[in-house]
C-alpha cells in the first residue's frame, strides 16, 4: 500500500478503510485510475478486515476474489473491506470502492475468500 500510496483510515473489528489519492502514476492512458491499482487496494481491505478478526497467531492471505468495475474512477477513492463470515481455515469478505468526493459514485465491488493461516 506505501508504493500505491494508500493510508489506512479506519479499522474496527471486521471492517476496514483505506483511502487512495489520485495520481498520475496510477493512471491508464483514458486518464482514469488504472483497475489493478483499484483492486489493490479493494483486496487490501479485504484482508485487513479478514486479519482484524483472525486469531493471534494467525495471518490471512488472498485464495480468490472477483472483481466488479462499476465506473471509472479519476480523482481519490475510499476502499472498505468487511467481513461476511470469519471461519477457523478461511473468511468470505466483501469490498467496495467508492469516490472519495461523491460517496454515490460506487467504483467497484468485490467478494473474496482469505484463507486463515498460522503465522510461521
Amino acid at each position: 500500500m506505501k508504493t500505491l500510496g494508500a493510508t489506512l483510515e479506519n479499522v474496527t473489528g471486521g471492517r476496514v478503510a483505506i483511502r487512495l489519492p489520485p495520481g498520475d502514476a496510477l493512471g491508464q492512458q483514458h486518464g482514469y485510475l488504472h483497475g489493478g491499482a483499484l483492486i489493490s487496494v479493494l483486496d487490501s481491505a479485504c484482508g485487513y478486515a479478514a486479519l482484524s478478526v483472525a486469531p493471534d497467531d494467525h495471518e490471512v492471505l488472498t485464495a480468490e476474489l472477483k472483481v466488479n468495475l462499476l465506473a471509472p474512477a479519476s480523482g481519490a477513492i475510499v476502499a472498505r473491506g468487511r467481513v461476511v463470515r470469519a471461519g477457523r481455515t478461511i473468511s468470505v469478505c466483501q469490498g467496495d470502492a467508492y469516490d472519495a468526493e461523491d460517496q454515490d459514485k460506487h467504483l467497484a465491488t468485490m467478494l473474496a475468500t482469505m484463507a486463515v493461516v498460522p503465522v510461521k
